[in-house]
């Protein structure tokens, strides 16, 4: 039994009211337990995957050309150089950069994969962009990657992860909601208060499904990623104004995993259902089915 060890989010939370620490000092005490490494160790890999994130960001900017299947790339760099039109400053740079991270990841550019691939734009765009908009140092994020690090792996114990269990809930629901927890915890939020930001947005996912169309990673995921990205601004804004989930956040965890259970196996990655089925979506497998014969 490890001292900080925690199976749910109010485990986390118990143990830092106990040990008067942040979150995201429970889950560096807990990775330095289990891993038996030092805390600049564990901090240093950190810090590593968050250079990733930076790197991804602008490797989707700066490459415009086309995904193998020519479905995705570009995007980010259009939204980039158009006039903004709607969004605040920092949800637009969320959506840009979880855009450029897809489209790297569909592209087969080095990304973190955070908590999957098929979501793996979500967090580092709305950290990135956080830290731009208020100026928070290396530091800051890091400990904000390790709350939501944390918090996935709380969501993965205890639920899933994966589409092809739980569907896109557990995939961009997931990433979506450690966005806004980390998110909330960059701009100072309390220990309530980051909790409470990812169970606003985790419960909005709910019942999200999977539907690759031709069981590729790029649509609807690539674009997925962006609006997702701006929804975990909206629950961590909510939660920073005193604003309270109604379902404890490890309910909203156990009806995550609830639904996935029920969901039928054609919304959970097989492409046997829903975008994928559309007569535009079966034309693309088709046609990208007999390229490859070619």
């Amino acid at each position: 039994m490890y001292t900080y060890e925690y199976k749910t989010l109010h485990e986390l939370v118990a143990l830092a009211g106990k040990h008067h620490l942040s979150l995201s000092e429970i889950v560096v005490r807990h990775e330095m337990e289990t891993s038996e490494q030092t805390e600049e160790k564990v901090r240093g890999v950190m810090a590593s995957r968050l250079q990733v994130f930076h790197e991804s960001i602008e490797a989707g900017l700066q490459d415009q050309g086309k995904s193998v299947s020519g479905l995705v790339g570009g995007d980010a760099y259009k939204m980039l150089q158009s006039p903004a039109k709607l969004l605040g400053s920092l949800s637009r740079k969320a959506a840009i950069y979880a855009l450029a991270v897809s489209e790297a990841n569909a592209k087969m550019f080095k990304i973190v994969a955070c908590p999957t691939a098929g979501s793996c734009g979500i967090v580092p765009a709305v950290m990135t962009a956080v830290a731009e908009e208020i100026g928070t140092d290396q530091k800051v994020s890091v400990n904000a990657l390790f709350t939501a690090a944390g918090i996935g792996a709380v969501v993965s114990r205890n639920a899933s992860v994966a589409g092809a269990v739980g569907g896109c809930q557990a995939e961009c629901g997931t990433a979506a909601a450690m966005a806004a927890a980390a998110a909330a915890e960059m701009a100072g939020g309390t220990n309530d208060e980051i909790i409470n930001a990812f169970a606003l947005c985790m419960k909005n996912t709910l019942g999200l499904a999977c539907d690759p169309v031709a069981g590729l990673v790029e649509v609807p995921c690539v674009k997925r990623n962006a609006c997702y990205a701006v929804m975990a601004v909206s629950a961590a804004e909510m939660a920073l104004a005193g604003i309270r989930s109604v379902i404890p956040p490890d309910e909203v965890i156990e009806a995550m995993a609830e639904i996935g259970r029920i969901m039928p196996v054609a919304l959970k990655e097989t492409s046997d259902g829903g975008l994928a089925r559309t007569a535009t979506g079966k034309a693309i497998a088709a046609r990208l089915e007999q390229d490859m014969q070619e």
